[in-house]
């Protein structure tokens, strides 16, 4: 019985450090949360100026560019997987890989080879273990982007798109949007070409619905997309990663709450068994203390 007991309080204890750490995570991924909120409102109003600008060139000239310019007979694209660094964050990256493996299935299906480009040790580990092809990788930023990521990144994905030989002829990006502390969801995107009528601001509203003032293009309408291709591209590659931060944040958290909630309740089971297992070994001891006393009466009866 005695061993039993020391059972439980080994657990106990066990179980109390597991909960102390998962309670740090949960606190720490509070409080990034709220940083990453701000940086997703923070590059958000710079995207939507973009999309308007690409917007505006594209239904003000009739200039065909690969920015806005879809190939008939596309035959390669380029998939863009978002995925975390560290793991303890529920469903996060799992739904990520998902949606991307559905997107990739639906390429297919259209008869386009499909080249994959991962960020996230998840997502690349992911993909390595099932010996799957991966073009390029980057790592070590998932929970707080930089631009200067963001660029990284884009610069091999642009000149993927924009080669003359062996590129790709579309570009797709599979991410996570923060929608609020409960929700993330995994979504897709084609970010080039760029389909006008699929476009919408952050606010909902469709970017080519937008009303334009007259413009002229200095040099030309084709010069301006060139240089705008970059930007828009950079612009919302880097929305994506810090809306994907933002959600992983708020996951982990989720997920370290339900972990802290859970290792409460087994203390508590925990303790309720030890308390069981005393009360069972004292009722013992005081079972052996009173036949013991019992035998030595009947002894010293038995004497007389």
């Amino acid at each position: 019985m005695g061993a039993q007991l020391r059972v439980y309080k080994r657990r106990i204890r066990s179980v109390t450090a597991t909960k102390k750490i998962t309670k740090a995570m949960e606190m720490i991924s509070a409080s990034r949360i709220v940083k990453a909120q701000r940086a997703v409102a923070a590059s958000t109003p710079y995207a939507d100026e973009l999309t308007r600008a690409v917007t505006a060139v594209a239904t003000r000239s009739t200039a065909k560019h690969p920015l806005t310019t879809e190939n008939p007979n596309a035959k390669r694209a380029a998939v863009l997987l978002i995925t975390a660094d560290r793991g303890l964050a529920g469903g996060y990256s799992t739904n990520a890989i998902k949606q991307s493996l559905a997107l990739a299935a639906r390429l297919r299906e259209e008869g386009k080879d499909v080249v994959t480009y991962i960020v996230g040790r998840k997502g690349v580990g992911y993909y390595g273990f099932r010996n799957l092809a991966v073009a390029n990788s980057w790592t070590g930023f998932s929970d707080k982007p930089t631009y200067g990521d963001a660029k990284t990144v884009s610069a091999d994905l642009i000149a993927a798109f924009t080669a003359e030989t062996g590129g790709v002829d579309e570009l797709h990006l599979v991410s996570t949007e923060f929608q609020s502390m409960l929700t993330q969801t995994a979504v897709d995107h084609r970010l080039l070409p760029l389909k006008l009528d699929e476009v919408e601001l952050s606010d909902g509203a469709p970017a080519k619905n937008q009303i334009f003032p007259l413009y002229d293009f200095e040099p030309s309408a084709e010069g301006v997309l060139d240089a705008l291709l970059p930007r828009y591209v950079e612009s919302r590659i880097y929305n994506a990663l810090l809306q994907s931060a933002a959600s992983e944040h708020a996951a982990r958290r989720r997920a370290m709450k339900s972990a802290t909630d859970n290792a409460g309740e087994l203390i508590k089971s925990l303790t309720r068994l030890a308390n069981s297992a005393r009360q069972a070994e004292i009722t013992q001891e005081i079972s052996e203390i009173v036949g013991g006393a019992n035998a030595l009466a009947d002894a010293s009866a038995g004497s007389e």
